[in-house]
């Protein structure tokens, strides 16, 4: 399959859109936190988990048309979009640096607002823990089980975003 700029411009396209959706879905689960709106928090963890899905996808078709781009202009597969602007017309590299600059900066905001919604969950879990304590005491018993806590340096979703290179 011989693919051309305008396919990969797509992916990237794409790919923003996509992470600006995304975007936005976590700074609605930030405004639920902070509204206290538990009905519409719990609904946004499966439109968020699928919105992840999507984009993970995305992000895999955009890889394989770079890689597909880069043996059609003889290039290895491996060889990154980056390393390929040389390669492509002089009026066509502007759109492509600015598309690959866009999905890094969203990646880069999604990173950012995740960590922050982990930070914010685990505050309002251990608020609330000392809450019961104290109005409590004796009928709060801490609940013992097998999960682990996750480190705010390294939450699960994180690993679903890679800057374009």
């Amino acid at each position: 399959m011989n693919i051309t700029w305008n396919v990969v411009a797509e992916c990237l396209r794409d790919e923003v859109q996509e992470y600006g959706g995304l975007l936005r879905l976590f700074e609605e689960q930030q405004e639920c936190v902070f509204n206290r709106d538990t009905g519409r928090l719990l609904e946004l963890i499966e439109i968020i988990n699928a919105a992840i899905g999507r984009a993970e996808d995305i992000r895999r078709r955009r890889e394989d048309c770079v890689s597909s781009f880069a043996s059609s202009l003889g290039c290895s597969p491996d060889a990154t979009l980056r390393s390929l602007l040389p390669c492509i017309d002089d009026p066509v590299r502007p759109l492509l640096e600015a598309l690959i600059d866009e999905v890094n900066v969203l990646i880069h905001r999604l990173r950012q607002i995740i960590r922050q919604n982990h930070l914010l969950f685990s505050r309002t879990f251990e608020l609330q823990q000392g809450l019961l304590r104290q109005s409590c005491p004796g009928a709060f018993t801490p609940a013992r089980s097998g999960l682990r806590r996750v480190s705010a340096a390294a939450p699960g979703p994180l690993a679903a975003f890679r800057v374009v290179s």
